[in-house]
């Protein structure tokens, strides 16, 4: 269970629904058999001339044999080149492979995209990090010292209108997001005015600034604040972002269901009203549930082009950049520690030092996106979950940190 102050007793949000049933589904992983599970290790065009990868292939194959995926693509740019592969299958009876071009939803990685649209916002002086949001967004009577940095940071005490609990570590029931109830509902349209209100319902988890909390809430009242300062939250996220830099196969659904292009599916599994287990195919849902919190739509192309070019330098200034990657204390989780919208994890001298990572899930669901301080290494990949049981909490973070070991270690362990 959570901590009254902060989450560092429990992953955050985007693991936590890789880490068991009771969270947001588990990334309740699963695959045909490791038997069909045929791998896709041709390199892409960019790649050197006869550049093979085989410990990345192994390292992705591992999350299929182990039932956290169907299906698994990913993109590594390094000093070798580009290379692009996919383990498992697109569709459960199919011998198909994933697309290594193919379609994803990329869950709290889009916690990312916002808040270098805030920052940017920042940069031009239409937001002040350090102000007030209440000053923004009155409607809500916000406690004002709340301010915007807080909400990027995830330290405004504002609870998750998921599921959280309050001041006193009692459970606070939001919307349905996981199990029969979620699945009934996925479909749904919500407001995000709606699922603030309703955050806010309960009550603060904490004061202003004395604590930390993973909470989806903070997001969607960071979405509200750009729509509020600019007039449209998709233009800006399209003017300052996507088409600045061709990200063209990237997009906010809103309430539109389907995904667009080649894509492999998602599936999930969960307890029906009888306590059967059961698994459905995910891939069509109304992602509203989850708003600028992590709805989006990509491809490992797409994250890998916008996270070297953030940490490159290209999308805010440097002093921005410098307080986006500036970790609270209290934030030590599976993915390092919190900054504002990014994780910084130290991977020690042997492995070259730091990594910035902005992870996410969603129902059925994952994105890795990694990049190295200065944009030059990167690694993005997507995981659709199917239809095996698996004990996720345990074997999610030794798969991944082989991976990332894989990408920026040539292997070797980290501190």
């Amino acid at each position: 269970m959570r901590t009254t102050r902060n989450d560092t007793a429990r992953t955050p949000r985007g693991s936590r629904r890789m880490a068991g049933t009771a969270l947001a589904a588990v990334l309740l992983a699963g695959v045909a058999t490791s038997g069909t599970a045929a791998a896709d290790s041709r390199p892409v065009a960019k790649a050197a001339a006869g550049q093979d990868r085989p410990e990345l292939q192994k390292a992705i194959q591992a999350f299929v044999d182990a039932g956290l995926a169907a299906g698994m693509q990913i993109r590594v740019t390094d000093e070798r080149g580009e290379w692009a592969g996919s383990a498992g299958v697109r569709k459960l009876g199919s011998a198909a492979k994933p697309p290594t071009n193919g379609r994803f939803r990329i869950g709290s990685s889009t916690k990312n995209f916002v808040a270098t649209v805030v920052l940017q916002l920042v940069d031009a002086g239409e937001i002040g990090l350090d102000k007030p949001v209440a000053d923004y967004l009155p409607q809500f009577k916000l406690d004002r010292e709340i301010t915007v940095r807080m909400l990027l940071q995830h330290t405004s005490g504002v609870i998750d209108y998921t599921y959280d609990v309050d001041s006193d570590g009692k459970p606070v029931q939001g919307i349905p997001w996981q199990g029969k109830d979620w699945v009934a509902k996925r479909f749904h349209t919500y407001h995000d005015e709606e699922l603030v209100r309703l955050a806010l319902s309960k009550g603060p988890k904490f004061k202003p600034g004395k604590g930390w909390s993973y909470s989806n809430t903070n997001y969607v009242l960071a979405k509200l604040l750009i729509k509020k300062v600019t007039g449209s939250y998709e233009k800006e996220m399209k003017n300052r972002i996507l088409a600045p830099l061709k990200l063209s196969n990237t997009e906010l659904p809103g309430t539109r269901t389907d995904v667009r292009g080649p894509h492999a599916h998602a599936y999930y599994r969960y307890q029906d009203a009888a306590n059967q287990w059961k698994v459905i195919d995910v891939t069509r849902q109304n992602a509203s549930w989850i708003s600028a919190a992590g709805d989006m739509i990509s491809t490992t192309k797409d994250l890998q082009t916008f996270f070297s070019a953030l940490n490159s330098g290209k999308l805010i200034s440097a002093r921005l950049l410098a307080e986006m990657r500036k970790p609270h204390p209290d934030s030590t989780a599976l993915y390092g520690r919190y900054g504002l919208g990014v994780w910084v994890q130290d991977m020690g001298s042997g492995c070259g030092g730091t990594v910035f990572n902005s992870n996410g899930s969603n129902n059925g669901y994952a994105a890795l996106m990694y990049s190295t301080p200065d944009g030059s290494k990167t690694m993005t990949a997507s995981i659709t979950t199917g239809d095996a049981a698996v004990d996720t909490a345990k074997e999610f973070p030794k798969a991944l940190d082989k991976l990332v070991k894989a990408a920026f270690c040539d292997g070797k362990a980290t501190n």
